[in-house]
Parts: structure tokens; C-alpha cells; sequence
């Protein structure tokens, strides 16, 4: 019984190394089958399901072009080598008003990650909450200035922190499902935005951030920040337990350029997370930036060389519709509603000569499937006479607030877009010419003594001018929101942010009356009329030609009309102003246009002069001032 003792024994013990070496086979194949992305930090590279990775990523933002051409715009960064897209998720997009969200069409951004997907993809996420991207107000809803006006953004203002905290809890929860390690192809995300270029360094407010997303996140996809590249930017932008990666354009040593990271990051992949293909534009500057295509390829093929990973900004730059773009202090400088940032795939999903060279230099380090894309063509639907329809000030779109003794801004009031209208009368005392100020006026005036306008007020050229008239005459300023400032010191609230005074005297009494622009298409249906009094809506309809199976993009030209905001069929193109130019006319998307036989209808409302025949002409290229 000794013996069968001992062999026992021995067999279980057998019995147990074989279970043992079962169990750790069975536990390498879990490994081994489990999705996971992360940063191998003691060879410098990324793995992917324990493969070395590394990425060619395009910045393509959904939220820049409608969502019917989200797969194609997609499938042209693929077709030109590109592994990855980066995307910014905009706050004031899905919560545009406290508590109100919006996922829907072009807002889906669950159906852009699965369109990612599904184009062989993979997805970089930037959820901000701050984003930049020359957009209104970095990404924040404007709402949340009137939650509090003393609220200090991107920091740890609990005021701030509470809205933040919640906004995070419903995308997050969102987005788990597509992270890599849960299945899908999020691979990366990252946490707050070049925050190293703020003027405050609140790091609880960071850290705070970066427990949030993790609590989400975990390792189901990895957390990064992105900075400048220089130390100066580098000093607060980086949060502990978080992989760090830099920015920066062409025309630099790329080898001296990483060498404050890895100061502080001594291993683990070099990433350019913002590598410039352009630039923004504002209004008033002579012509579009850009970037030369010659220094963008050799960078490039630099940074591939050197076994990077980058991520191009922006690969398809597309437009900011609507109210949507931002502005840059000091000086005030609003931004363009193209936002074509001469990106290798232009505004109207174009490939340019920088595309084909940019798909170039990638096939010398990658293969590139051979995928079919296109240019679209583009529809010159002709000229179009608009008809007068109803001045601003007598049509139903305005909101008449309560009169306050001193202007209000327009957070104060809860506008957070389009006009405002200031009225007050002129003193009993006034001697008939005197100097009006309107320090700290957000953005620009038009001043008006007794119903006619008499001059322009602007935050970046003067915000005074001597006035005449007769005591007791209205004056009234209508103040244009030109965009909320997206890069510093964001804290921009919008109108008469002090007292306006006259030769030194503070202006009381207000009748405040606000246009947010974004009820307007009914006006189109009014019946024209002989004369309107600017600024003024004019309309006209139009079919297009018969033959047309599909409607094509096309541009509209504004020159000869000064300054304003244009409608077509209920969507708002944004702003357009080609007396400061560079840009002249405005992208109009086919889907936006009816078919034949449905008619379209084109609604202006123009600030300051109008074009001397009515006109504005369909053309099928951009046109930008030189």
C-alpha cells in the first residue's frame, strides 16, 4: 500500500504540474486573444495585441461636415495610407442647452466611429473638455457662462467641475463600448488640450480630469495629453500616470524638436499628435494660410524615418457652419466659417497636389491598398436675384428682455448667438455732438442716432466715435457676437460688457432686444416687399436643372453683398463678410439642396449694404482674395 502511496502521489503530483501547465497555456491564449493597445515604454513603441504598432493618423472632425459624407471623407484617409482618425468631441454640439443632449445625425458620433470602423480605421478621441480647434469657445457649451460669470474655465471652479463632471459621466458612458479593449477601435484617448498653453496651471484640476477618464477608460485604451513642444509648454500640460505626446509643424529638426519630451519622458513612443498640414485663417488677414507642401513631405517622411507616430492636423479641415467658429485674443481676431486650413482633402472633399504627396511619402514605409476615391463635381447653378423681405427690427425672431438700468451681456441674458440690440435715448442734456464709448465692447456695433445707422464700433479697431443728434433722439448700438475666444484667457462674455458713457457720462434706461438667428426660415415665406430698412432678410427660390439625378456641392459667391449670415433651406452656411475677405464665398454641401422638381430657398440677412443688383452667384470653385 506503501508503493501505491508513493504513486499516487506521484501521479497527482503530475496530475497537478499538468493542470498547472493547462491552466498556463490557457491563460497565455486569454492573453493572447484579449484586445489590448498600450505603451511599451521599455522599447519605445506602442503594442497592439502585443504586436509593435505604430500610427498615421488624420484629424477629420464630424462635426465639420455633414454626415452624409462622413464615409467618404473617411475613405479617402484611408486610401491614402492613413491607419488612423483623430476627431475632437464638441461639448456645445451635444449639450447646446444645460441637461439637453443631442446624439442625432450629424451629431452621431457612435455612427462616425462605427463608419471609422468599418473603413479600416482605427479612432483617436480628443472629448476636451476644452478642445480649441478655432471653434466657439473651445468647445464649451456658452451656457455654462451663465451658470456663474465669474466661472473660471479649465480649472478645479467647483462651479466648472460640476458641469464638466457630469457632461464626462454621459459621453464616457457612451463611448465604453467602442474602446479597443472592449471591442472596438477607440485605441486612444486623450485628456483635456494643450493645456501646458493656458495661463493657469491648476494640476488638481488635471489630475481630476485624468481620475474621471480613467474610472471609464481603464486599460480598455490609452490616456494621453498633448503640448507645444518647447519645455515652456511642457511644464503643466503633463499629467502624472499619463503618456505624454508634443505638437509641432513642418521645417523643424525632428530628432532637437522631442528632446524636452523625453527630458521628462525618457521612454516610450515619439508622438506628433498635432503635425501641421496648414493653418487657420481670420477674417480681415490678406489671404488663406497654409503650409508648403514640399516642408510638409519632408517632415513627414522625417518623422516615419525615425519610426514615429503622427497624427496629420488637420487632414480634412471642412467647415464651421453656423455660429460655430471662434476667435483669437489679443488682438480680437474671429476666425473664418472655412475652415479649409489647406488640408491635403479640401473643404469640399477634394484631393489636392498635397494629398497625392503626402500618400506618397507614406508608401515608402507602409503598403497602401489600393482603395477607389474621387473628386465630386460641383454644381454652377447661376446667378439669383433675392427679393426684400423684412427688416431685423420688425420681424418676429427678436426676444424683448426686461429694461435694465445697464446694458446686460448676453450670457446674462442666456443669448448665446447672433444680434443684440441696445436702446436708450439721448440726454435731455445733450449738447448735439458728443463722444460715445463703449469700452469693452464684445465684438462689433453698428450705431444708430434716430434709426439710422452712423457708424461702426469694433473690439479690435475702436470702441469710440463722436456722435450727433438732438437730445432725446433713440440711440441704439446692435451688437454682433463674432465668435467667443477658443485659445488663453477664454473668459468672453458677449455685448456691452461695461456702461457705455457720452462725454464721460454713463448711458442708463436699456431696452435689450436679442436675435439668436436660429429662427429664421419661415421669414423666406413672407411676401416681398418694395423696401426694408438694414439690416434686412432678402430671399428667392430656385430648382435645380432636371437632368441632375443627384445635387452637387457648389459655392456661393457673396461679393457685392458687405456683411452677414446666409441660410439655404434651413441650414445656416455661417457668416460671410467679403469686404474683409480672404474669403468670399461659402460652401454649400449637395445634401442641403432639393431635387428637381422641389424648389430650394436661399434666406440673407444682410447687416450693412447690399449687393446694387440683388444678386449672389452659384460657382463651382472657392474664391478667396488675394
Amino acid at each position: 500500500s506503501g508503493r501505491v502511496s508513493m504513486d499516487y502521489i506521484r501521479l497527482l503530483g503530475l496530475s497537478f504540474i499538468i493542470l498547472a501547465a493547462l491552466a498556463t497555456i490557457t491563460a497565455k491564449e486569454i492573453t493572447s486573444n484579449r484586445r489590448l493597445f498600450e505603451v511599451d515604454y521599455e522599447n519605445d513603441q506602442f503594442l497592439k495585441d502585443g504586436q509593435p504598432f505604430r500610427y498615421v493618423s488624420g484629424s477629420l472632425h464630424y462635426f465639420r461636415v455633414p454626415r452624409e459624407y462622413w464615409q467618404d471623407r473617411l475613405r479617402k484617409l484611408r486610401a491614402a495610407g492613413l491607419n488612423v482618425v483623430s476627431t475632437y468631441i464638441e461639448w456645445s454640439r451635444h449639450e447646446p442647452r444645460r441637461g439637453q443632449y443631442d446624439f442625432t445625425g450629424d451629431n452621431d458620433i457612435e455612427h462616425f466611429i462605427r463608419l471609422a470602423e468599418q473603413e479600416g480605421l482605427l479612432v483617436i478621441l480628443r472629448p476636451g473638455p476644452y478642445i480649441c480647434a478655432e471653434r466657439d469657445l473651445g468647445g464649451y457649451p456658452p451656457w455654462i457662462l451663465h451658470e456663474n460669470l465669474k466661472m473660471i474655465l479649465r480649472t478645479n471652479d467647483s462651479s466648472h467641475t460640476h458641469h464638466v463632471k457630469r457632461w464626462l459621466e454621459v459621453l464616457l458612458h457612451k463611448i465604453q463600448p467602442y474602446l479597443y479593449g472592449n471591442g472596438g477601435p477607440v485605441i486612444m484617448v486623450q485628456i483635456e488640450n494643450e493645456y501646458g498653453s493656458y495661463p493657469i496651471c491648476d494640476r488638481r484640476y488635471t489630475q481630476w480630469l485624468r481620475d474621471i477618464f480613467r474610472s471609464y477608460i481603464g486599460s480598455n485604451a490609452v490616456l494621453f495629453t498633448t503640448d507645444g513642444s518647447s519645455s515652456f509648454y511642457l511644464r503643466c500640460g503633463p499629467i502624472p500616470g499619463v503618456f505624454i505626446t508634443v505638437d509641432f509643424g513642418h521645417g523643424v529638426n525632428v530628432t532637437n524638436i522631442f528632446k524636452p519630451l523625453r527630458a521628462i519622458q525618457p521612454h516610450g513612443p515619439l508622438v506628433n499628435s498635432e503635425f501641421y498640414t496648414g493653418w487657420l485663417t481670420h477674417w480681415g488677414e490678406p489671404n488663406e494660410s497654409g503650409a508648403p507642401t514640399s516642408g510638409v513631405v519632408n517632415t513627414t517622411r522625417s518623422l516615419l524615418a525615425m519610426n514615429a507616430s503622427l497624427n496629420f492636423f488637420m487632414f480634412f479641415g471642412g467647415t464651421n457652419f453656423g455660429f460655430t467658429s471662434g476667435a483669437n485674443n489679443p488682438p480680437f481676431q474671429p476666425q473664418l466659417t472655412s475652415y479649409n486650413y489647406d488640408a491635403p482633402i479640401s473643404e469640399a472633399g477634394d484631393l489636392t497636389d498635397k494629398y497625392f504627396a503626402i500618400k506618397s511619402v507614406i508608401s515608402e514605409f507602409f503598403p497602401i491598398a489600393e482603395i477607389p476615391v474621387r473628386n465630386s463635381s460641383k454644381g454652377s447653378y447661376g446667378r439669383l436675384v433675392l427679393e426684400p423681405k423684412i427688416s431685423l427690427s420688425d420681424s418676429d425672431t427678436g426676444i424683448v428682455y426686461p429694461n435694465t438700468m445697464y446694458p446686460q451681456t448676453f450670457e446674462a441674458l442666456e443669448l448665446y448667438s447672433g444680434l443684440l440690440w441696445y436702446e436708450t435715448i439721448l440726454p435731455l442734456d445733450f449738447s448735439g455732438r458728443a463722444l460715445l464709448v463703449a469700452e469693452k465692447l464684445h465684438d462689433r456695433a453698428i450705431v444708430y442716432i434716430n434709426k439710422t445707422a452712423v457708424g461702426v464700433l469694433s473690439r479690435n479697431v475702436t470702441c469710440s466715435m463722436f456722435i450727433s443728434g438732438e437730445a432725446s433722439q433713440p440711440l441704439s448700438l446692435l451688437v454682433e457676437n463674432q465668435g467667443h475666444i477658443n485659445y488663453g484667457k477664454m473668459m468672453d462674455l458677449k455685448g456691452l460688457v461695461n456702461n457705455v458713457t457720452l462725454e464721460g457720462k454713463i448711458l442708463t434706461d436699456w431696452k435689450q432686444t436679442g436675435y439668436p438667428l436660429d429662427n429664421v426660415s419661415h421669414l423666406a415665406r413672407l411676401p416681398t416687399v418694395e423696401h426694408v430698412d438694414l439690416p434686412a432678410f432678402y430671399s428667392a427660390s430656385f430648382q435645380l436643372p432636371d437632368t441632375l439625378k443627384t445635387p452637387l456641392d457648389t459655392f456661393v459667391d457673396m461679393t457685392g453683398w458687405n456683411k452677414g449670415v446666409l441660410y439655404v433651406n434651413g441650414h445656416n452656411l455661417g457668416r460671410y463678410w467679403p469686404v474683409a475677405g480672404p474669403q468670399v464665398t461659402l460652401y454649400l454641401p449637395g445634401p442641403y439642396l432639393f431635387q428637381y422638381p422641389e424648389y430650394n430657398t436661399i434666406l440673407v440677412l444682410e447687416l450693412e449694404k447690399v449687393h446694387p443688383d440683388r444678386t449672389i452667384e452659384f460657382v463651382s470653385a472657392p474664391i478667396w482674395k488675394a
